[in-house]
């Protein structure tokens, strides 16, 4: 569109007209909103709240759930690290996540890349591997006490070598409980990660391996100089997720084998929440305990966040 105007002189000239403001954007639709309030809802009440009210009982002195309650501050952080038996679960989970995570993590990467080679066999294979995460935590435990008890198959297979010396209550003594335990994780946590490696390890471009091969890359150093860090970030994602599974979830594995004992050889942080709270009926002592957790969680989650984090 144009416009006339009069130039000196009495002569008209053509001006164009200004330009016409943009359209209003579309209002944005509230549907989605709507829709993610349940879950919101959800995610408060059941994630939020429970980690509020791990705070908040820490600071009372609560014997019991039907018994009276009353403020108790600082002292129940107090009674956690005056007691010896929280230091020794300390160290016990201490053990468990040197030994346990770098072990299941190096196995699983490599048993994860054999498999991404899709060598004979590796579809059942991968069967095979997840067959662990598919078995339940009691029936588990079963297996391994069938193994490790004073009468069970590892006793009665030393004493069939000639080697009934070194047979022992592998369960019972405060020497091996805790590394039967830590046994017992990577069995049940290595094949379900090695599958979760396989299936990332597939979707590296087949030109990287390739190109390895022609400079005289060999299966090894393919696999650790060469396929790992490309997928470093994801080998940051699974250990995150062994290290909170080993730190929160070795309660059950106690309680079904060992029950801490003998003594408190094989006591756990987790199980000592669970024990503090269920059987001793202090709930101030075993919230303090899931603040303890919960902060070594947060600080071990940004650690390997940063161990893992890529470097390009």
């Amino acid at each position: 569109m144009t416009l006339l105007s009069s130039a000196p002189g009495g002569a008209s000239v053509r001006r164009p007209a200004p330009p016409s403001p943009p359209p209003a954007p579309p209002r944005r639709k509230q549907g989605g909103v709507i829709l993610a309030v349940p879950a919101l809802v959800w995610y408060l009440v059941f994630m939020v709240g429970p980690l509020v009210a791990i705070f908040v009982i820490a600071v009372l002195h609560w014997p019991g759930m039907l018994q009276p309650v009353s403020f108790a501050g600082l002292g129940n952080v107090r009674t956690v690290f005056d007691d010896p038996v929280f230091w020794e679960s300390a160290g016990n989970t201490a053990i468990q996540l040197v030994i346990a995570l770098p072990v299941m993590i190096v196995c699983a990467y490599m048993l994860g890349y054999y498999v991404a080679q899709q060598p004979p066999g590796h579809r059942i294979l991968r069967y095979l591997l997840f067959i662990p995460g598919l078995i339940s935590t009691p029936a588990k435990a079963m297996v391994f006490y069938a193994v490790l008890s004073p009468d069970g198959l590892l006793n009665g297979g030393l004493d069939k070598i000639g080697l009934g010396s070194l047979t022992d209550a592998w369960l019972a003594s405060p020497s091996t409980a805790l590394y039967c335990l830590i046994l017992l994780d990577v069995w049940s946590g290595i094949g379900f990660t090695a599958v979760l490696f396989a299936a990332r390890l597939g979707s590296v471009p087949d030109e990287i391996g390739e190109a390895a091969q022609l400079d005289g890359a060999g299966h090894w150093r393919a696999m650790w100089r060469i396929h790992f860090p490309v997928i470093r970030d994801f080998v940051g994602v699974v250990t995150m997720l062994q290290f909170l599974w080993t730190l929160f979830g070795s309660a059950q594995n106690v309680l079904l084998l060992t029950q801490g004992g003998p003594g408190s050889s094989s006591t756990t942080l987790s199980f000592l929440v669970y024990q503090k709270a269920f059987i001793a009926a202090d709930l101030g002592y075993s919230q303090t305990v899931g603040v303890v957790l919960f902060l070594l969680g947060l600080a071990g989650l940004l650690t390997i966040r940063r161990v893992f984090r890529q470097n390009y």
